[in-house]
């Protein structure tokens, strides 16, 4: 049995300077060289992603398991690599050992006296609860999705390419695995776009506005978040403040037609102007003028777009914007059931704070243009705007929906 492994990567504010410097000095906690330089590498490669909270988390995850697995079930380094190590390592990751799987997501690390220890509760897999059975989770029951695998494939690959450009390799393994499908199920059909309906929509937002009426100091807010999320497709990522930038009032903006545009820097640290609708304008107004601001923003407004509720300056955690969506979530979910809802309150469980962008993007792409459609959504290409076209899957369904199976005598 491999031993129950401690984290060893921290967030990205914890983590050394490994390009100033060297292996042992990044890793005086390592006993052996090649685990020090191994670890070294990680940190350079991770660096790079350091402008982005969730490509960083996504893959510090991946360089974290194959570290994991290398030092404590292979005994190996990244320099001794091949091609069949991936192959049994993704074999390793589809069906981990139990006592490498958690049922909750915490903190790899705690500050305990000036020191940052590894949390003991941390695995490198996790097996949530079922949000939409409200299970909690079980080790037993541990199944990475078809897009984890396939995510798996695409960093480790990337990670080993940047090995081979720092010269601390000769070739990337991953790329020398030929049957990927040994891990990854080709489909011919398109995954559906997640997203909640109109009816689902129209119970979220009255939850919103009635939590908004009897706290406006605190619930105003929230429900200038749900119409940020749904009517302008805004990433959670896109409503907080990391060391990329700061959303604030000023990025509203007016061109010289007066037409009011929204500036965000998104995905990929790719800025881009999203089209202002009368009724986000609408929305807009509520919400400042709640706050105590005039109706509308002055060119170079630094007021923080979303601000604290308790002490000063913006947002800086997703985590508290999908509580208070949920928070939403939940309360039309009760709401639908006390209706008598039950199949539409069930689906409302399954929903999270993304499917408020991916509703938004689908309800526009059947009166808008595409292309409007794809710049205000900041696709890089119009196949990803044309997955939220779901014209086709109805006129395919309602041209089979009354084929006859018994043909009458």
């Amino acid at each position: 049995m491999t031993a129950t492994p401690l984290a060893i990567l921290d967030n990205i504010d914890h983590l050394a300077d490994a390009f100033r410097l060297s292996p042992k000095e990044v890793a005086p906690h390592i006993a052996k060289l090649e685990q020090q330089e191994d670890y070294y590498f990680a940190l350079r490669y991770l660096t790079s992603y350091r402008g982005s909270t969730a490509t960083f988390n996504a893959y510090r995850r991946e360089v974290e398991r194959i570290l994991q697995w290398l030092w404590l079930v292979q005994g190996a380094s990244l320099k001794h690599v091949r091609r069949e190590d991936i192959e049994q390592f993704m074999e390793f990751c589809i069906s981990p050992p139990k006592h490498w799987i958690g049922t909750k997501n915490v903190a790899r690390f705690k500050s305990q006296q000036g020191l940052r220890l590894a949390n003991p509760e941390w695995r490198p897999f996790v097996c949530p609860s079922n949000k939409a059975l409200g299970t909690k989770g079980l080790v037993s029951e541990y199944c990475p999705s078809q897009k984890a695998i396939q995510s798996s494939f695409a960093i480790l690959s990337s990670f080993f390419n940047f090995l081979i450009q720092e010269e601390f390799i000769s070739a990337n393994p991953v790329a020398l695995v030929r049957q990927k499908s040994r891990f990854i199920q080709s489909s011919q059909n398109q995954p559906p776009v997640r997203r909640i309906s109109n009816y689902q929509w129209d119970e979220v937002i009255r939850v919103a506005q009635v939590l908004a009426s009897k706290n406006p100091e605190q619930h105003e807010r929230t429900l200038f978040i749900l119409n940020c999320l749904l009517g302008m497709y805004l990433r959670i990522s896109e409503l907080v403040s990391d060391e990329r930038s700061t959303p604030v009032m000023g990025d509203f903006r007016t061109d010289q037609d007066r037409n009011w545009w929204f500036h965000v820097v998104g995905k990929g640290n790719k800025s881009r102007i999203i089209t202002v609708s009368n009724g986000m304008l609408e929305a807009l107004q509520r919400y400042r003028l709640s706050l105590g601001l005039q109706a509308l923003p002055f060119p170079g407004e630094t007021t923080p777009l979303i601000p604290k509720i308790h002490g000063h300056g913006p947002v800086t955690s997703t985590r508290q914007i999908r509580n208070l969506v949920q928070m939403c979530f939940d309360g039309a979910y009760a709401n639908l059931v006390a209706l008598g809802q039950a199949d539409e309150a069930t689906e409302l469980k399954a929903a999270t704070v993304h499917w408020l962008r991916h509703t938004g993007i689908s309800e526009d792409v059947k009166i808008r243009p595409r292309e409007h459609v794809k710049e205000d959504a900041g696709h890089t290409s119009m196949a990803t705007t044309d997955k939220y076209i779901d014209s086709e899957l109805r006129e395919r369904h309602a041209s089979a929906i009354h084929k006859k199976i018994v043909r009458s005598p």
